[in-house]
């Protein structure tokens, strides 16, 4: 009989299940459930109010995935629960909660469900800004060695900027909570009864080092005398390597999922990284980009090498027994989505209309038909700031070159060839550092839709381009560590490369660079790198500056 395995993809709205058959690769069923509670951001379920740049969830939403999914996914393929034989799961990071050490979160506790900070902090929960601040400030002023591994700069978003706000604002529940975990751990402790920590989200989101561990109590203290043994008091748990079993469904797993007990368990992994063997990547030199609203940079590598402005590098943090980097682009489909809402005038809606057109595909069948550099524009991608490689949430963006003549196409094509300027420069950065980008993937949803957007990518970047074959890149990447934890005692995998071959999906569509298209470009891209280090590296800092005014005057 044929083995299946599962993935759960925990999104930041919804989770989704994906059946998939371990020896094709075939999806077989998917199921999703939008989280009942949805993100917090204005008010808790019992209507307490939350400051702004507050984001949170709700623990019982990720349970009632299981519960609502995996069971649809089983009934609509058909297939019996005897020939599930793994499940992996990746979720958002860092999406952090405190609980008591047995697991439960203290949000649950009654005493405890009115304080905002008992809750699931969520990736994009920023109220610690002002947490990350000092922490980067002082980790310079101690000239801590971790720092370079991250670009120079810890995020709000993080573990312990996270961490930090709750023992300054909510001190009991610090002293409450026996761990601070990563909700994509939490979600495998329901299911097995063991609670582990994976090596993706400790290395990005939490500092660690596999040769290093964590930075020192000194450093901790230096932030908060209370702080000092904050890894001992309240993160003490083995970090696991990706591609390790976490454990196995239990009884109470089993009437939760309609999993057998003792099903195969994965460690966790995160969205972005787990999508990695979904395209078929089975080694180093081969960048995938993951593209949404915002993209993901994900690359192996044999060596640990310091890149400036990457957001990363973990060893085992994508694949077991290489190096792992990661990087990334603020705004991408948020750019494009920004511009059609706003500066798109209503004879375009209507001609897109009268063509069975989205919008955006009218402005696609409009900007393809331009030459390169017909437009005479070019664009800074940092509308939501710079992720990679200025790490500067304070830069916006520009577009140069605009006249009385210059037509929407003409800027919305602008905005595409941005964004893969941003993209080369994160390759160009890599490879100046020692590391490696000699293939190129792309994922998600832009490459799927877009293929005018692809070939500008490939013209620009100057590497053929490779497509996922999934609309569910997360979901198969964690359905292929669910084969690898099951093993091939069990009819899994015991490498995550051979099941990624097996199971992993690529389109036969690939975008090969076209040679007098890349030669303008070369010249186009000579003109984004001088706007990129003049206005991105402190030559100008009028972007700031305006900022700063329009701060003021907005109060």
């Amino acid at each position: 009989m044929p083995k299946y395995t599962i993935g759960v993809d925990f999104g930041t709205l919804s989770g989704r299940a994906l059946l998939v058959n371990v020896e094709t690769g075939e999806e077989l069923g998917d199921a999703t459930l939008e989280y009942p509670h949805g993100v917090m951001d204005e008010t808790l379920p019992d209507g307490t109010k939350l400051a702004p740049d507050w984001a949170l969830q709700h623990p019982s939403d990720y349970l009632e995935v299981f519960a609502a999914t995996i069971p649809a996914v089983l009934q609509k393929s058909g297939v019996s629960p005897e020939d599930v034989i793994g499940v992996g799961i990746d979720f958002t990071a860092c999406t952090m909660l405190p609980v008591k050490a047995g697991g439960t979160p203290l949000c649950l506790i009654d005493r405890y469900k009115s304080d905002p900070n008992a809750y699931i902090k969520l990736w994009k929960h920023h109220a610690a800004q002002d947490k990350a601040n000092k922490l980067n400030q002082i980790a310079e002023e101690m000239n801590q060695d971790w720092l370079a591994r991250y670009g120079g700069k810890i995020s709000s978003e993080w573990m312990f900027p996270k961490i930090w706000q709750v023992l300054d604002e909510a001190p009991y529940i610090y002293e409450e909570a026996d761990y601070f975990l990563e909700a994509a751990d939490w979600v495998i402790w329901q299911l097995t009864g063991v609670q582990t920590k994976n090596s993706c989200t400790a290395g990005y989101k939490a500092m660690w080092h596999k040769q290093k561990g964590y930075p020192d109590k000194a450093f901790f203290k230096a932030l908060d005398p209370r702080l000092e043994n904050v890894v001992e008091d309240k993160l003490n748990c083995p970090v696991t390597p990706l591609g390790s079993k976490a454990g196995e469904i239990t009884e109470n797993a089993s009437k939760l999922t309609g999993l057998k007990p003792g099903t195969a368990v994965a460690v966790a992994n995160v969205d972005a990284h787990v999508t990695v063997p979904a395209v078929k990547i089975d080694g180093p030199g081969k960048m995938l980009a993951i593209m949404g609203t915002s993209t993901c940079h994900i690359l192996l590598s044999d060596e640990e090498h310091t890149v400036p402005g990457m957001c990363g590098v973990v060893e085992d943090g994508v694949c077991p027994g290489f190096y792992g980097y990661e990087a990334g682009q603020s705004c991408v489909g948020d750019h494009f989505a920004w511009f059609v809402e706003n500066c798109v005038s209503a004879e375009y809606y209507e001609a897109a209309k009268a063509e069975g057109l989205s919008i955006h595909q009218y402005l696609t069948k409009k900007a393809e038909q331009l030459k390169v550099g017909q437009s005479g524009l070019v664009a800074l991608d940092w509308w939501n700031g710079n992720r990679s490689v200025l790490v500067d949430v304070d830069l916006t963006g520009m577009i140069l070159g605009m006249t009385l003549q210059t037509k929407p196409e003409e800027i919305y094509r602008a905005l595409i060839e941005a964004t893969a300027y941003g993209t080369r420069k994160i390759i160009e950065t890599f490879r100046a550092n020692g590391v490696a980008v000699n293939e190129f993937y792309a994922s998600g949803g832009i490459s799927l839709k877009n293929p005018m957007a692809m070939q500008i990518y490939a013209d620009i970047i100057q590497i053929p381009i490779k497509i996922g074959g999934t609309t569910q890149g997360p979901a198969l990447g964690s359905a292929i560590f669910g084969a690898v934890a099951a093993g091939t005692e069990k009819g899994g995998y015991d490498d995550v490369f051979k099941a990624g071959s097996v199971m992993g999906k690529l389109r036969d569509t690939i975008y090969t660079p076209i040679p007098e298209n890349a030669q303008v470009y070369d010249s186009l891209y000579t003109e984004y790198s001088k706007l990129h280090d003049y206005f991105g590296r402190g030559e100008n800092d009028v972007m700031k500056r305006l900022k700063e005014i329009k701060k003021q005057q907005s109060k």
